[in-house]
């Protein structure tokens, strides 16, 4: 197990604890733990783009103590990846549970990490803006106060 090489998957958006915990799971899996960060045109390929730019998501992953290697992810397909850094184990938020069942017949094992009813970023977007269309509404109704420092 020391020896193996694990992979995990992520667009790391609103980094929340939930990313941390996938992260810091992928590191007691293996030897060399490599964290793949999806780049802006790829989130932007089949879901809203990220409130946090490419440049800086990277950036808080890179910071962490955990990843041996941080590297820009351009596609959802690990076909390629899978022989260019000899993956032995592949980790993905459960949101994506079966998608990435391909990569088992290519000897890689794979992991889908339980996010549960915790914090996402997709849910953290809808409370923001949850909030904002209240905090409109009400400025429609009433005028908003001034908070002095």
């Amino acid at each position: 197990m020391k020896d193996n090489i694990v992979y995990v998957s992520g667009t790391f958006d609103l980094f929340h604890s939930n990313h941390l915990k996938m992260i810091r799971y992928g590191r007691g899996l293996g030897g060399t733990l490599i964290v793949g960060v999806s780049t802006d045109e790829l989130v932007c390929s089949y879901k809203n783009p990220p409130a946090i730019p490419f440049e800086e998501r990277i950036s808080i992953v890179e910071a962490l103590k955990y990843p041996d290697v941080v590297i820009p992810q351009h596609s959802l397909d690990h076909h390629d990846l899978v022989n260019k850094i000899n993956m032995d184990i592949f980790v993905i938020g459960d949101d994506w549970l079966g998608k990435y069942d391909y990569l088992k017949e290519l000897g890689v094992k794979v992991f889908y990490f339980p996010y549960g009813k915790g914090v996402s970023s997709s849910n953290l977007k809808k409370q923001i803006h949850k909030e904002y269309e209240k905090l409109i509404r009400a400025s429609d109704d009433h005028e908003i106060p001034v908070v002095k420092k």
